[in-house]
């Protein structure tokens, strides 16, 4: 299977910044009707001036929504009923992290984390996906994490919020063989965007950092990830040497991972250094 979405009614959420913008942009050429959604008008006027510089006749929804809120949630699924939007393709882009051990967590901001990464992400499949096989015709893509293929200590529920999309994601994609329905888990490693700033703890983390080899561009990211989903790929990784270290990454052992994760990752060494800079704070 290898699918155009010439025409297509695609919902992007996340769509401000970051992999949902290029999303967006990759597919303005091809796409029928963007339905975007996320926090800030402003950032979403400026995607949509982008895009209509890319496709000047391309339908474009800006919907100004926080999924982390369950009451906007609802209204967000109202606009789309009284509206009748129909998608061809949701992509659920939107995700939140948190770096940091932790009994330091801020809980408004694990909330926060919860409801997008797993809650809205799983609403909105449950909303748009009857419809789509109704028709016999569609495409759910969640954009996972390689984070997702095993426990990340001081990126704890972060990780575990990753393994939940890689699973569900795996499970629909078997589960609606053959109802014309494809569900893709696109897993990224690091790429420079915006997330690495908000996931971070202002004054009590260092900033998130990984080796330049170990990146790929958002336009690459997105890029590949398109592909994957026109074949109608369950699990993709972009970028072949991510895709490598993944793929050794899941076949390892779990004493294994602890083991390299203790040695190599110094994660007991962050932990303590944070637990030690707030005690400064104090």
């Amino acid at each position: 299977m290898r699918r155009d979405f010439k025409g297509w009614t695609i919902f992007i959420t996340g769509a401000s910044a970051g992999l949902g913008r290029e999303f967006a942009r990759q597919w303005a050429r091809e796409a029928g009707r963007l339905v975007l959604v996320a926090r800030r008008t402003d950032r979403l006027e400026q995607v949509k001036e982008d895009l209509l510089s890319i496709n000047s006749t391309l339908q474009i929804d800006l919907l100004t929504y926080d999924i982390s809120v369950p009451e906007e949630m609802v209204r967000l699924m109202n606009w789309c009923d009284e509206n009748q939007v129909h998608a061809d393709l949701l992509l659920n882009n939107a995700g939140l992290g948190d770096y940091g051990v932790y009994e330091l967590t801020d809980w408004t901001k694990l909330d926060q984390m919860l409801m997008v990464n797993i809650v809205a992400l799983s609403a909105l499949t449950r909303y748009f996906l009857p419809e789509m096989i109704r028709r016999k015709k569609g495409a759910i893509a969640n954009v996972s994490s390689i984070a997702s293929f095993l426990p990340v200590p001081t990126f704890a529920v972060y990780a575990a919020t990753k393994a939940y999309v890689t699973s569900f994601s795996e499970a629909l994609s078997v589960e609606l063989e053959g109802t014309g329905v494809t569900v893709t888990a696109i897993c990224p490693g690091p790429i420079p965007t915006e997330f690495g700033s908000v996931a971070e703890r202002t004054g009590k983390t260092k900033p998130l950092e990984s080796p330049p080899w170990f990146q790929i561009t958002a336009p690459q990211a997105v890029r590949e990830s398109i592909g994957a989903i026109r074949s109608g790929k369950p699990r993709f990784v972009p970028g072949w040497i991510v895709r490598c270290v993944a793929m050794m990454m899941s076949g390892s052992p779990a004493l294994l991972i602890r083991w390299i994760g203790k040695r190599f990752g110094k994660f007991p060494d962050k932990a303590q250094s944070q637990r030690d800079a707030v005690r400064v704070a104090e």
